[in-house]
């Protein structure tokens, strides 16, 4: 039977915590908020977060640990550097019968629970993989776990209890859970999120003293690489310190390859022709490692036909093409949106189904969409 969670302790209210607060007042959990910042505090109340917990108080108003834990799970949404300590303080006063993390690294915060004494029985440490470019609880969204892969890292002392309260956390929010061991996960997300990160980074920074020229014909290629470098970089710092030995693996491996894909150019610009092949090959890797995302059901990516509309940059014109994509039946797998520097149009980027692509495109063109 599933542990039953009433009342949760969300402690950090970035977009994250405020994030995971808004999901569980979805279905009725009573939040407790926290956090340095007591403006970040607010702002997730007047959302509709939860309320700010007062500590210091019991659980119906007594003194704190008195009469019980205040909640039964404490979330610890800090950056990683800082969980084990929050970890240590909150169970030192008792707050909450099980505890768990969200943060992006969990083999340092957990050896760092263990060093500093934490009770590890009630302790699970866990990641949704799920995020914005946006940061604080502004950008909080209720939804923004729903079907995104939550990793959880159970230690050996982790007890059945403390395991079934962050499962049914998870339930509440949407996810589906993925346990994983604490270094394969700081493995995994060094490939699939930390180092990208970084490299996004790299690409972007050769904006900063790009010419107008260049800037003014930035396409959606350049957005789409270097869509994540808009991220906090003190946060990122505390990231990527916690998970600095992965992550620089990574970066080495892709900085072999891209010195090596330098070499060839230069020697084809020296009129070698057969250094062609060593780019091609990278590229082919590229195309072969894109393949293996998995679709937006899991499992291999479904390959969609790319049905592209001229599109007005007027108010209702997105919802006027969805409502043709509606009356002919066809479901929209994906959007994106490119817009024309300079000019009050762009094109929308629809993902079907192969079969629906045809259906799709005369519908719109009968009823005056303009499709390229």
């Amino acid at each position: 039977m599933a542990t039953e969670l009433r009342t949760v302790l969300v402690v950090g209210t970035g977009l994250i915590g405020t994030s995971l607060a808004l999901a569980l007042r979805r279905k009725d959990v009573r939040v407790l908020l926290a956090d340095r910042d007591q403006g970040a505090v607010r702002l997730a109340r007047e959302l509709g977060a939860g309320e700010e917990w007062q500590p210091g108080t019991g659980s119906t108003g007594g003194a704190e640990g008195a009469d019980g834990p205040v909640a039964d799970l404490a979330v610890i949404a800090v950056p990683p550097g800082h969980v084990a300590t929050e970890l240590l303080e909150l169970q030192k006063r008792g707050v909450a019968r099980f505890y768990t993390d969200v943060a992006s690294v969990k083999a340092e915060p957990i050896d760092q629970a263990a060093r500093l004494g934490c009770d590890l029985a009630a302790y699970v440490a866990s990641h949704p993989l799920a995020g914005r470019e946006r940061s604080g609880p502004g950008a909080a969204r209720a939804d923004l776990f729903l079907g995104r892969p939550w990793a959880y890292c159970p230690t050996g002392e982790a007890s059945g209890e403390a395991v079934a309260a962050v499962l049914r956390l998870i339930e509440l929010c949407g996810a589906n859970p993925v346990e994983v061991d604490a270094a394969d996960h700081d493995r995994a997300v060094a490939v699939v999120s930390h180092a990208p990160h970084v490299a996004a980074s790299a690409v972007a920074a050769r904006l900063a003293d790009a010419s107008d020229v260049a800037l003014g014909l930035a396409g959606q290629g350049v957005r789409d690489v270097t869509r994540i470098a808009g991220g906090d970089p003190g946060l990122w710092l505390g990231i990527l310190s916690g998970n600095a030995a992965p992550v620089a693996e990574v970066l080495e491996a892709v900085s072999r390859d891209l010195a090596d894909a330098a070499t060839a150019l230069r020697a084809l610009a020296g009129g070698d022709g057969a250094a062609g092949g060593e780019v091609t090959q990278l590229l082919k890797r590229g195309v072969a490692g894109h393949g293996r995302i998995p679709g937006k059901h899991g499992g291999p990516a479904p390959a969609y036909v790319v049905v592209q509309v001229v599109i007005g940059d007027r108010p209702g014109q997105l919802a006027r093409l969805f409502q043709v994509c509606d009356e002919v039946g066809v479901n929209v797998e994906d959007v994106r949106l490119e817009h024309a520097p300079g000019l009050p149009l762009g094109v929308a980027e629809l993902s079907v189904q192969p079969g629906s692509a045809g259906p799709l495109s005369e519908a719109l063109v009968e009823r005056g969409w303009q499709v390229p």
